[in-house]
């Protein structure tokens, strides 16, 4: 589980979700998009780059997962302090 507030990531106002409600929503998920979020379970934020690395998934995969898990909510995006070329994601809840 993340230790990181939205008041952290910067997303002012938006409700995490309980995590019934995220288990629920990532339990019809691809396998890649379940290994995403756990790595995203232990380090977060983190851009896409990152994740390939983390998850030994291709650059590819990552992509079509984050995508599915931005389809149903489970994670937010931001532009990275370090580099604002950047987009990182964290899970919402």
């Amino acid at each position: 589980m993340s230790t990181t507030t939205a008041e952290d990531r910067g997303v002012a106002g938006e409700e995490p979700l309980s995590e019934d409600e995220y288990r629920d929503r990532l339990r019809e998920l691809p396998p890649s998009a379940k290994l995403v979020a756990k790595v995203l379970e232990t380090d977060s934020p983190l851009s896409q780059g990152q994740l390939a690395e983390e998850s030994l998934l291709p650059d590819r995969t990552v992509r079509y997962a984050l995508n599915r898990l931005e389809d149903v909510g489970l994670i937010g995006s931001r532009y990275s302090f370090r580099d604002a070329r950047k987009q990182v994601y964290y899970l919402n809840y």
